[in-house]
């Protein structure tokens, strides 16, 4: 009926500080990311270019041509996304290490 082996759950949220190493890495993958995307986008915009639309109905023309331009559109809001993610996170480690060569050194 009642368990008493049951332990609360306490949650224990420490934040780790932020490290240029652990920054540039978060960069790199973010940049990666960001390639990525501007791949998938420039294969996504190619593709769509090569293959026009066979239609005499002006409403599968527009409806197909609103369709292409948010798929295209979605993938590049993914890749601005990553790079600026990507920027920020080198702007912090340069930050960090210029706050860390500034410091000043505390002698016990």
């Amino acid at each position: 009926m009642n368990d008493q082996n049951t332990t609360p759950s306490t949650d224990t949220t420490t934040q780790v500080p932020p490290t240029p190493l652990r920054c540039v890495t978060g960069a790199l993958i973010s940049g990666g990311l960001g390639y990525a995307s501007y791949s998938l986008m420039i294969a996504i915009a190619t593709t769509f270019a090569k293959k026009p639309i066979h239609s005499d109905n002006q409403l599968v023309v527009n409806l197909t041509s609103a369709v292409r331009t948010l798929v295209v559109g979605i993938v590049a809001l993914g890749t601005g996304i990553f790079g600026i993610v990507a920027i920020g996170l080198l702007a912090l480690a340069i930050q960090l290490l210029f706050q860390n060569l500034t410091k000043p050194k505390i002698r016990e």
